[in-house]
């Protein structure tokens, strides 16, 4: 199940299933097989539309675009969110998966743009939610954001394989569902997926592996970061360049304690949510705030891992970015966390503690521990007596 959150903060649980504008659906005159259903003939209707340009009233188009937002458990997502929309609330944990929206104005008596904002909780135990805000429909203007906390670099990698699996994994799944679409339907423009194509002089594209949709890579608590030691610093802003590069990918690093830095964060990310110019600020120094639009790096302006004790040749990696990853743990051993098989119970998630609900559950968890022993008891008793 999913967890929706609007601006008024209502919560709503809603069934998985591929989201669908349903008011002010006109009656459409197109002939209807007899067996289609309310969310086929709906689905039918907004395809057509879209079809037709997706015009609204005096001819300007609304630009709507999805952007999904993950990262790092407790890494500052929805301080961040909060913060490039420009709204001034107090964060709270994210519920599982959350959805908001932004809108933009163009100009007076102009419609909007929108961005259809989903929000991942719990890191990486809840990666399975990616099948929800990434459908064939979304994936036409659909972007991804990867928060991770700089703060903990120990789980930084973990947490980044993962959850880029999961997205990747869903998007190409999905991208071969609208292909398979696209071949058997009557409206072809309304389910065609928005291939992603690097231009012919971008640094190394023969040996990148870019993500199949734009994707934005944030460092968060970069204010606990720079108080790091100089050459962990280093590791993990090499490393950081490198993934950004080799997906194809732009890379910031921010702190929501800085305006400066929340600026250009909010510029990255109103490009991918509104298709605003993001900025031409660029820094590629590990001794400052990483900022690196896509395109902008290439594996010879990074050079090669920072090994001082380490033998390259002796780990064994089985391409570059597996020898990445190979140094990087070295200096930074992943935590070995039951995170993923522990927070299956969110009863057990102390983000949702309840202190009074908590002491009665520990009352009635001893109270029935008590009542099995009792039992057992009982049954002795019986086997003996016969």
């Amino acid at each position: 199940m999913a967890v929706f959150k609007d601006d008024s903060k209502t919560l709503t649980v809603l069934r998985p299933r591929e989201s669908l504008l349903l008011e002010n659906v006109p009656y459409c005159d197109q002939p209807r097989k007899s067996s289609d259903t309310l969310w086929e003939q709906a689905a039918e209707e907004v395809r057509s539309r879209e079809t037709e340009g997706g015009e609204e009233e005096g001819g300007e188009t609304v630009s709507e675009r999805s952007v999904f937002l993950t990262g790092s458990k407790a890494g500052g997502k929805t301080s961040i969110l909060l913060r490039c929309l420009d709204r001034d609330e107090p964060s709270k944990p994210t519920l599982a998966l959350e959805y908001t929206f932004g809108r933009r104005a163009r100009g007076h008596n102009k419609p909007k743009d929108i961005a259809h904002i989903w929000e991942l909780g719990g890191g990486t135990s809840l990666s399975d939610l990616v099948q929800i805000p990434i459908t064939p429909v979304s994936l036409r203007s659909l972007s991804v954001i990867l928060i991770l906390d700089l703060s903990k670099p120990n789980s930084l990698w973990e947490t980044m394989e993962k959850l880029l699996q999961a997205a990747q994994a869903q998007v190409e799944k999905r991208q071969q569902q609208a292909q398979k679409a696209k071949s058997g339907a009557k409206h072809q423009t309304a389910v065609q997926s928005a291939a992603r194509v690097l231009p012919k002089d971008y640094p190394d594209r023969e040996l990148i592996s870019p993500f199949p949709v734009p994707l934005l890579i944030i460092g968060s608590k970069y204010d606990i970061f720079q108080e790091f030691d100089s050459d962990k610093r280093k590791v993990v802003s090499k490393t950081l360049r490198f993934v950004a590069h080799y997906y194809a990918a732009s890379l910031i690093f921010t702190s929501i304690k800085s305006e400066s830095l929340m600026s250009k964060t909010k510029s990255f990310f109103s490009h991918l949510a509104f298709g605003l110019d993001r900025g031409k600020t660029m820094s590629c120094d590990s001794t400052k705030p990483l900022i690196i639009p896509a395109g902008s790096d290439s594996f010879s302006q990074i050079g090669s891992p920072p090994t001082t004790d380490v033998d390259i040749t002796s780990l064994h990696a089985k391409n570059p970015k597996d020898l990445w990853k190979k140094v990087y743990e070295r200096v930074f051993p992943q935590e070995n966390t039951s995170e993923q098989r522990e927070l299956k119970d969110p009863a057990k998630d102390p983000q949702y503690s309840e202190p009074q609900i908590d002491a009665m559950r520990a009352q009635k968890d001893q109270e029935l521990d008590q009542y099995k022993r009792n039992a057992a008891k009982s049954w002795k008793g019986l086997e003996l007596e016969t």
